[in-house]
Parts: C-alpha cells; sequence; structure tokens
C-alpha cells in the first residue's frame, strides 16, 4: 500500500495554501509544511503551462539545499489561462472584479504544476482543467468579493466557495487540480517513485 511506502520517506509539502494542504491530507498522505516564501516572478516569454512549471521548479531550488535523503518536497503552482492571457492571485478587489467579469459566461484553463523531489532529481506533473462560467452578474460577483476575499486565488475564485457553487456551469478534466492539486496523477507519480 502507497501509504505504507510512503512512511519509509519523510513528506513535506512547501505551500501556504490550506486547499493544498487540505487535499493532501484528504490522500492520506502524512507530511510536514515548509515555508517557501519565493519571488513568483517568471520571464514575460513564458505563456501557458510554462509559467506554473517554472514556478514549481523555481519554489523547489529554493529548498534543494536543505533536503535529507528520505524527503520528498512537493512544491506547486496554478494558473487560470484565458485568452492567452494569465489570470494570477489578484492585488486588489478591482483586480478580482475585472478578472472575474473577463471570466463570466466562457471557458477558460486552470493549469497546475507539481514538482515532485527526492535525491536532487525533480519529477514535473503538470494537468489542464478547462471549466466555463456561467454569466455572472455584477452583484453576484460583488458579494464573492465581499464575503470571499479571493485575493490567495489564482483567477480570483475558489472552485470549492459559493462562486463556484453557482457559477460553474461545466468542468472537463480534475476538479481537485482546479482546487489546488491534481490528486489522480500525483498520487500515481508517488506510487510509481516509492514503489520502484
Amino acid at each position: 500500500m502507497l501509504k505504507d511506502r510512503l512512511n519509509a520517506f519523510h513528506i513535506i509539502l512547501a505551500s501556504g495554501s490550506p486547499r493544498r494542504q487540505q487535499l493532501l491530507g484528504d490522500m492520506g498522505i502524512a507530511f510536514t509544511l515548509s515555508s517557501n516564501s519565493v519571488d513568483e516572478s517568471y520571464p514575460p516569454k513564458l505563456m501557458g503551462a510554462a509559467i506554473p512549471q517554472y514556478l514549481a521548479k523555481k519554489k523547489a531550488a529554493a529548498l534543494l539545499s536543505q533536503l535529507k535523503a528520505n524527503d520528498i518536497l512537493i512544491t506547486a503552482d496554478t494558473v487560470v489561462w484565458h485568452q492567452d492571457t494569465s489570470l494570477e492571485k489578484p492585488g486588489n478587489k478591482a483586480e478580482a472584479r475585472d478578472m472575474l467579469t473577463a471570466l463570466s459566461g466562457d471557458w477558460h484553463e486552470v493549469i497546475t504544476a507539481v514538482c515532485i523531489t527526492h535525491q536532487g532529481k525533480h519529477q514535473l506533473i503538470c494537468e489542464h482543467t478547462r471549466v466555463k462560467f456561467a454569466s455572472l452578474t455584477s452583484d453576484e460577483i460583488d458579494f464573492y468579493i465581499e464575503e470571499y476575499k479571493p485575493f490567495d486565488k489564482a483567477g480570483s475564485y475558489g472552485i470549492q466557495e459559493w462562486l463556484g457553487l453557482i457559477g460553474i456551469e461545466e468542468i472537463s478534466g480534475s476538479y481537485a487540480n482546479v482546487v489546488g492539486l491534481p490528486t489522480q496523477k500525483l498520487y500515481k507519480t508517488l506510487r510509481d517513485m516509492v514503489m520502484a
């Protein structure tokens, strides 16, 4: 069983995201948290999946020198990709409103990259999920921003929160990926790593 094999390793999640912590815990994986305050800037030429892949690896590189032989480090990054633009965490209410207005009535893609580091080697996984919002009213958008303060979320929303519940019309791909981690791919990668 994966859980038993993982006990021989020290799993470290370098993420401040409560959603990623919840998902990893719900997978039955024991882990410790590591703070990882990395500058999340990236080269402007990067597009789509290249952005979270670059940032997940950058976050791992910042902690590489601290890892011990039995450590498995998990770092991740998520972007919302809409009309060839990366919608990251909003800096204020106006940015959140602009993002949600742009997403209203349209499809977008949620892309999460996860970097799994063990003994100096990186394994990168990436998941794409397509999501379509129904048309949202300005009152719905304003209510959500005021009540839920989505300033720590790429694209300014949490699919598991009120706006996701009332506004998501269709989803194609992994729901967990939109929450914060592509859990099925992560499980398979960890299983293959420790069972080898």
